[in-house]
């Protein structure tokens, strides 16, 4: 029998938790490409992913799910297409604590519309557990609004289960008969 292999992205804002969430669930050690933030990125968080993160979470013998995790900030953005390259859906995580959450949704739906509109999307929101507003309604309300009608998740991305939930959610949507991870 071959070996099965799908590629999931995580994507969304500085500081929402794609390396943390990528590293919660990987059952390798992650590759990151860590830096130490140069702009205001500086004000979040001490360092930033400048091209990509990667785990691996193996679901059998011959079946592997490859997770990358783009870079937050848009001047890397040319990883994105390359990123998104071979996979089969995008997580986005967005960060309930940033100032206007809405616009982080509208921008990375709308930056990756084309991987969108061919893939699968689950959106989970992060550090609900600071500022619960705006809540899960207002975001359904918003994706619905854009006209996606994509799996929504509040989660800890530091949370195994959380993170193994989103994955799922993103596997179960595209072929019901897949092994969960």
């Amino acid at each position: 029998m071959s070996a099965v292999n799908r590629k999931i992205i995580f994507t969304g804002p500085v500081g929402a938790g794609k390396t943390t969430a990528i590293a919660s669930i990987s059952d390798i050690g992650i590759v990151t490409t860590d830096e130490s933030a140069s702009d205001m990125t500086k004000s979040r968080k001490a360092n930033t992913t400048v091209a990509m993160d990667y785990g691996l979470i193996k679901l059998s013998h011959n079946e592997r799910v490859h997770l990358y995790g783009t870079p937050g900030q848009e001047r890397f953005d040319f990883m994105w297409d390359i990123l998104t390259n071979g996979g089969i859906g995008l997580i986005l995580l967005l960060d309930n604590t940033r100032i206007e959450p809405l616009r982080d949704l509208k921008f990375y739906t709308h930056s990756f519309k084309d991987f969108i509109d061919k893939q699968q999307l689950v959106v989970g929101i992060t550090r609900m557990d600071i500022q619960r507003s705006p809540n899960l309604q207002d975001y359904r309300k918003w994706l619905d609004q854009l006209s996606l009608n994509a799996p929504l998740f509040e989660v800890d991305a530091r949370k195994r289960d959380d993170v193994s939930m989103l994955i799922q959610s993103l596997l179960l949507s595209l072929d019901p008969g897949v092994t969960s991870a």
